[in-house]
């Protein structure tokens, strides 16, 4: 038997070869394009080898570079599989030149059949009746001749090829001019010759074939029967075996003729002759016949219980009993029915959909699929997907099958056909077997599905709670930013409470309801239509098919929100469909929604009652400039001084332009600070040794306050004096740019009584929305407090309506401290104390969650105290470590690239830009970067925390005290910093999960610490890092990391790790044993501190306002007459498209502006000469003219 086979196929036919040929122990070689180096399926074979260029001419119908892959790896025979050089009698005869066997029909009777108007021929001279046709046409005069004679209609088939490529129905001669282009190009693309011919068109037609395999010396076996009526653009779309309803003197009479047909001419292996029948006339044509093997030939093994591919390899070999051993052995019995899943999308007439899927299968009778978690449809490629088949003792049972098989199919991404071949299988006529070809046609397609024709700002797929569970790892929530709104659309539609939706940012988005359903907008006040029709933001809809619904403008608030009945369908990742874009999973790719993309909904009956926020009281937009906080965790007198704290809640903080999901930049005054620096933690009085964060909590980075949102981080570096408490926090979501807000605030039994009151607004119509009398003040003891507990070496402080933050020891970097907490934190979650949510660690630090029904914050301390005793009893002093070893590119340019967007639309001043190795050296008195360099790649960097900059991104501190390079964070925080990035903050070394937001000072860049697949032999999970891992760099320069970073993406590549235990007592003596020199190098570092620090303060660099960072105009608008371009939103000025003077036209992007982290393209509103009054990096506000048009 052969030892090696070369699959000259792809995709579907690919990987169907390739499974018998693992049956058989035979090796597979499969070949593959650039554009499918990361595609899953090719796990399945033995042997891959790349082809060279792009598209289908270039790669697999390049027939020399097929033949040198095939000496190159050996291989002993080719098998084609369908499509492609399947039917090329000259490839046939090049493989057999080689001396490799070809797995398919000979050359000569290729040839014979392989020109379609020559089979037509073959097949009359045998007696096989023919439809009246001509011969090849040479041009379009020879084609308009021929259609005279034969009338119309007619069908223009190509005279290669198969699979109903090239071939068009034509009812008229304009049709058929336009038709000759387009088959004649597709032939030639697909097949590579142009040939076409005419042939009759029978108006009611079924599509009919005889599969066939004959053993070249004359002797050919039918295998039954199938039917392939079922068409779309005269391609086949379902098909079953055997044909129904086929009254019994045809079936015979076409099995006897395509036996002789094949017969005639030694037909040797697997092939197909195809006829049409007249059902009406009961009257039988001649169509083709397919030399190779057909896609659907599964349906053909599972009635007849063989396997056509192992025939076709043992023919080859010389092995295969004779034909009537076989024909003997041949046991029919059942039904099977098959569809074709393409990625195409029915609703715009079959357009093929490339992109990105994520498909999931039950198990199922047989699935011929190459499709997975993560694939990417090529544009390059025929889109079929899968073939998915069943069977059944009756044809009912297989057809009930197949349909549950569907049902329980799962397709994300890119649209696909899937709803159409469920809506065919359970049509009438397919049920009844009385199909034609044209009864596709004839179905009202109707899938329950939206398209995006306009996104806008951005348009995201949200959903409650969110994500929950994995905040210890640096996963946030994500979910709607006004989760209230949210949740009222989907109780207005009686949907589930975790029913998905659209979350819009601004206005221009604009949907197209493919189906009827209901809908509702909640949230932001809007300008919308239905079909140009107004409609009022609550306001339930019966929306038809077809109907568009557009969102123009804003009105107040900032994002609105688009529930539909149901809920749109959506895959959880790490239990919720909520996108987190930065992330790059959930809802919809991971990403925010484009122009075209298509969403499905969950299919349910809508009910009937149409309800109408206009009945009851809507969510109150202009609450929103009021924030009820409760105190803590991080205020007086530790980090604030009193005073401060009281104007804290007097300020009218104005919201930044940078604003976003992660966060609500506030502007304002400069706090008032209780301390000179943070000590290890940093320069500047607002560090602290990570902790982790809560969401709606304020954070201070440098000077400036950031209330972090849904998307925000768990873990940093920051103090945080007040929380949002959970009722308020949907006001995030509606918060615009350049609007004021206050702080007010409140005690734990008022922040419960509000969330109360708003939940029975929420679930009451008739409930009004309750007000709480106002707060008092901060002086009066009951809102103030935030210590919980205390005792020599732990504190717990209040962080918020549901948490509580644990410290231990003292504000310094201490592994006996950390291992505590991972002792304590264990005792916790085995104690099985009843509603504690989760646990997330910090350097010194243990942020819990517990449920508020259960628990107060006073009860949760009292029975956390008798586990606290027993941490510090039996803490074991040995935890679990790996070393891994990570490629490190030094001072990598996408360092370069962050640094420089900072300098421009953020900081332009900061001590730190332009070379944060040079900051880092100056910071910690060393000699020269040079010396920067060697203590970081000479560190063992020990993981204390994950999540630090969100997705696994480790907070790691060298083990020795020697190396630990202090420095300050960036005072305000980026708002951009590339995945990979590799920092240092405080005493901390810190690797970037994720494209967002920063504040480490750079180093370098490295491999990804996440991947949404897992990181194969090294865990499942997401997250690459552990807590206590060791982390150890090894250079390499920007062109390797490169290269190792797409390795990485393409699963060939995992770092190296070494498992051990890192013991507290050694570490101990380590450190004991080198005293001196630690504390040299910490004096030298500290003086170097001071002397950084006394810079800062005599240059004014030590507090950073957000006044700073706006520039003057360039020139006043006063100075200017003309059309005026105004600002649409607060935002900085990223990049100017075009110069003084230029002439621009309406609706041309001028400027791109930066605002919410995203990029919002200016448009010219007219056209003239333009003058700008901004330039590059300025901040600039709502409403502000930004240039002039005219003179």
């Amino acid at each position: 038997m052969f030892t090696k086979i070369l699959i000259a196929n792809r995709g579907v036919a690919a990987v169907r070869i390739a499974r018998t040929l693992q049956r058989m122990g035979i090796v597979s070689v499969a070949l593959r394009t650039a554009a499918e180096k990361d595609s899953q399926y090719f796990a399945a074979f033995d042997e891959v080898y790349d082809l060279i260029g792009d598209s289908v001419a270039e790669t697999y119908l390049d027939v020399e570079q097929i033949l040198g892959i095939a000496a190159q790896s050996k291989a002993e025979a080719i098998h084609p599989g369908y499509g492609f050089l399947s039917e090329n009698a000259d490839f046939a005869a090049k493989v057999a030149a080689e001396g490799l066997a070809f797995l398919g029909p000979t050359p000569e009777v290729i040839n014979l059949f392989g020109l379609k108007h020559e089979a037509r021929a073959i097949a009359q001279a045998q007696g096989v009746p023919i439809l009246s046709g001509t011969g090849i046409l040479p041009d379009l005069a020879a084609v308009f001749s021929a259609a005279d004679e034969l009338g119309f209609p007619l069908l223009l088939k190509s005279t290669a090829g198969g699979g109903g490529i090239g071939m068009q129905r034509c009812d008229s001669a304009q049709e058929l001019e336009a038709a000759f282009e387009s088959v004649t190009a597709l032939a030639k693309s697909n097949f590579t010759s142009s040939g076409v011919y005419l042939e009759k068109c029978i108006s009611k037609a079924r599509h009919v074939e005889v599969q066939l395999f004959g053993d070249g010396n004359g002797e050919v076996i039918t295998l039954g029967d199938r039917d392939c009526s079922l068409q779309r653009r005269n391609q086949k779309l379902v098909e079953e075996c055997p044909a129904p309803n086929l009254p019994e003197q045809i079936r015979q009479s076409m099995r006897d003729r395509a036996r002789a047909l094949a017969a005639s001419v030694n037909y040797a292996s697997a092939g197909t002759v195809e006829f049409l029948y007249d059902d009406d006339a009961q009257e039988y044509y001649f169509l083709e016949v397919n030399t190779r093997l057909q896609v659907e030939h599964g349906v053909t093994e599972l009635v007849y219980q063989v396997d056509i591919v192992e025939w076709m390899i043992r023919l080859a070999f010389g092995d295969l009993p004779c034909s009537s051993l076989l024909e003997a052995e041949l046991k029919p019995s059942g039904a099977a029915v098959q569809v074709r899943l393409y990625a195409e999308d029915p609703y715009e007439n079959y357009k093929p959909t490339p992109g990105e899927i994520d498909a999931s299968f039950p198990k199922a009778v047989r699935i011929d699929g190459w499709v997975g978690p993560r694939s990417l449809v090529s544009h390059w490629f025929d889109p079929l997907l899968a073939n998915i088949m069943s069977f059944g003792e009756s044809r009912a049972e297989a057809i009930n099958g197949l349909l549950a098989t569907l049902n329980d199919t799962r397709l994300y991404g890119t649209t696909t056909n899937i709803t159409l071949l469920r809506q065919a299988l359970d049509c009438d006529q397919f049920r009844a077997g009385t199909v034609d070809t044209k009864v596709l046609a004839g179905l009202t397609y109707q899938p329950n599905e939206l398209e995006v024709i306009r996104a806008g700002l951005e348009m995201t797929v949200q959903s409650c709670p969110g994500r929950q569970g994995y905040w210890d790892v640096g996963v946030p929530p994500s979910g709607p930013m006004d989760d209230l709104s949210f949740q009222l659309g989907n109780r207005l539609l009686d949907n589930p409470a975790d029913a998905a939706g659209l979350e819009m940012v601004l206005g221009g988005a604009k949907v197209r309801f493919r189906g009827a359903t209901r809908c509702v907008l909640t949230g932001a006040k809007v300008r919308a239509t239905l079909d140009e029709q107004p409609i009022k933001r609550g306001q339930v809809l019966a929306v038809g098919a077809g109907q568009v619904l557009s969102i123009d403008s804003m009105e107040e608030g900032l994002r609105a929100y688009l529930l539909v009945k149901g809920g749109l369908d959506l895959p959880d990742f790490l239990g919720s469909s909520a996108t987190f874009v930065l992330g790059k999973f959930g809802g919809h790719q991971g990403r925010a929604l484009r122009q075209l993309d298509v969403l499905r909904w969950h299919r349910v009956e809508p009910n009937e009652m149409l309800i109408s926020v206009d009945e009851r009281e809507q969510t109150p937009l202009q609450s929103r400039h009021t924030l009820r906080v409760l105190l803590g965790p991080h205020a007086a007198p530790d980090f604030f001084t009193e005073a401060w704290i009281e104007e804290l809640f007097c300020i009218r903080w104005q919201i930044d332009h940078n604003s976003n999901r992660t966060g609500i930049r506030l502007n304002g005054p400069t706090p008032e600070w209780a301390r000179e620096d943070g000590g290890e933690a940093g320069l500047h009085p607002s560090n602290i040794h990570d902790s982790a964060y809560v969401f709606g909590a304020m954070d201070f980075t440098g000077d400036m306050p950031v209330i972090l949102g849904p998307d925000g981080p768990s873990l940093g570096g920051f103090v945080c004096p007040a929380v949002v408490i959970n009722a308020d926090r949907w006001k995030l979501g509606q918060l615009v740019p350049g609007d004021e807000v206050q702080l007010q605030l409140v005690d734990q039994q008022q922040a419960t009584e509000i969330s109360k009151a708003q939940l029975q607004w929420l679930e009451n119509a008739q409930q009004g929305f309750t007000v709480v009398p106002s707060p008092k003040r901060v002086k009066e003891s009951a809102a103030a407090r935030i210590v919980l507990y205390e005792t020599n070496d732990v504190k717990i402080r209040q962080a918020g309506q549901e948490w509580v933050l644990l410290e231990f020891g003292e504000a310094i970097i201490d592994l006996r401290a950390r291992m505590l907490i991972g002792d304590f934190a264990k005792i916790v979650t085995e104690s099985e104390l009843p509603g504690v949510v989760e646990m997330i660690p910090g350097v010194r630090s243990l942020l819990l969650r517990f449920d508020i029904v259960r628990w107060t914050h006073d009860a949760m301390v009292r029975a956390l105290e008798p586990l606290l005793l027993q941490a510090r009893t039996n803490s074991s002093g040995t935890v679990p470590s790996r070393i891994v070893s990570l490629p490190l590119s030094w001072d990598d340019p996408a360092c370069h690239e962050a640094i420089a967007r900072y300098s421009n639309n953020v900081r332009p001043d900061a001590p730190w830009c332009p070379d944060n190795i040079e900051f880092i050296r100056r910071i910690n008195g060393l000699d020269s970067v040079e010396q920067v360099k060697q203590i970081v790649f000479d560190a063992s960097y020990l993981v204390l925390g994950l999540g630090d900059v969100y997705l696994g991104a480790p907070l790691a501190t060298p083990i020795n005290p020697s190396h630990r390079l202090v420095t300050t964070k960036y005072n305000p925080a980026r708002t951009w910093t590339a995945e990979g990035s590799v920092g240092i903050g405080g005493s901390y070394m810190c690797i970037y999960g994720m494209e967002g937001p920063g504040g480490y000072q750079f180093v370098g860049r490295t491999i990804p610490v996440w991947r949404n697949q897992g990181f194969g032999d090294l865990g499942d999970e997401c997250w690459l890092l552990r807590n206590f891992d060791q982390i150890r760099y090894r250079e390499v320069d920007a062109k390797e990391l490169l290269e190792i970073r797409e390795a990485c993406a393409a699963d060939t590549y995992f770092p190296e790790t070494q498992t051990m235990k890192l013991e507290l007592a050694a570490y101990q003596k380590e450190i004991t044993n080198n005293a001196a020199q630690i504390g040299a190098f910490n004096e030298t570092r500290q003086q170097a501190f001071a002397d950084e620090l006394a810079r800062w303060k005599a240059s004014g660099s030590l507090t950073f306002s957000s006044a700073q960072s706006a520039n003057a105009p360039v020139v006043g608008s006063d100075q200017l007459s003309g059309d005026e371009i105004t600002c649409p939103i607060s935002a900085s000025v990223w990049k100017v498209l075009l110069a003084d003077n230029d002439v621009v036209e309406e609706g041309q992007e001028i400027a791109i502006l930066e605002s919410m982290k995203t990029e919002v393209p200016l448009l010219a509103t007219g056209t003239g000469p333009i003058t700008w009054l901004v330039a590059e990096g300025q901040t600039v506000s709502a409403g502000q003219t930004l240039a002039v048009l005219g003179p």
